[in-house]
């Protein structure tokens, strides 16, 4: 009993460190208890080895989307692009139908990269915050419309959640688009801009940040509910307000500046100096 208590460093053979080195030097198949060696961090080395050593390792994969080769990941969103660039040309025929209008009133041209650009912007925030939403698994249903008994708790969550916060990003567009309808209230009034179109600009540019707050808020989970990736939205929330901010744009001025109701109604507000 005092041999087996004595000091393991002065009394002890050597022969467990010599076979160490043999099996390390050897490169022997045979291995040592896991217990017996402290590997620390060595474990991320070892499992970093066997990856390269493995054959069916692929240098050119995505660590983001591991089961998307790049060709399909290229085909994917090129097709997504091209079709966005196409649907895309449709403000540029709405702008030609209404020459009239740009001729009669030139100050709005001046104002349209505002308006569509505050909607798109808008829009692709209120998207951003529903996709990281859908990655983190906070919201998003399944595709299943009916059947709700039979949903699962995780789901009922979800889908309170979900309505909780388009609940709360329905208020955040009132909120929104009135902050930023004075803004560029403001901007027009600086820029010295007649007041009928400055009414027109104003109210254009709030109902377009409304609506795109709702687009923005809605169309990641259209898509997920169709199956098609919400990361989609994002591109798709600019595109769709490009040519909603112009169709907007267009119809409010019409209805306000060239409309004899319009007239009576920026008669009433603005008084005389329509």
């Amino acid at each position: 009993m005092e041999n087996f208590e004595g000091s393991a460093d002065t009394d002890s053979p050597r022969w467990f460190d010599d076979d160490i080195t043999e099996n390390s030097e050897g490169g022997s198949e045979n291995y040592v208890n896991d217990s017996a060696l402290p590997l620390g961090n060595d474990t991320t080395d070892i499992s970093a080895s066997v990856a390269l050593s493995n054959n069916n390792y692929d240098r050119n994969a995505c660590p983001v989307e591991p089961d998307i080769s790049f060709r399909d990941a290229f085909r994917d969103r090129a097709y997504w692009l091209v079709g966005l660039l196409c649907f895309q040309s449709c403000s540029g025929f709405i702008l030609s139908r209404n020459e009239e209008l740009l001729q009669n009133h030139p100050v709005i041209i001046f104002f349209l990269t505002m308006l569509v650009g505050a909607g798109g912007n808008a829009g692709n925030q209120a998207a951003v915050r529903v996709i990281r939403g859908i990655a983190l698994g906070r919201i998003g249903v399944s595709g299943n419309l009916n059947n709700s008994v039979q949903d699962s708790i995780e789901e009922k969550r979800k889908r309170d959640a979900q309505n909780q916060f388009l609940i709360r990003e329905f208020k955040m567009a009132f909120c929104l688009s009135s902050v930023l309808s004075v803004a560029g209230f403001l901007r027009a009034i600086l820029f010295r801009t007649p007041l009928p179109e400055t009414f027109a600009i104003t109210l254009a540019l709030y109902i377009i940040v409304f609506s795109s707050i709702c687009l923005g808020a809605l169309l990641p989970l259209m898509l997920k509910r169709i199956g098609v990736d919400p990361a989609h939205s994002s591109t798709s929330i600019q595109v769709i307000m490009d040519i909603l901010g112009v169709v907007l744009t267009v119809y409010v001025s019409t209805a306000l500046l060239d409309s004899t109701i319009g007239q009576q109604l920026l008669t009433t507000i603005l008084g005389s100096s329509v």
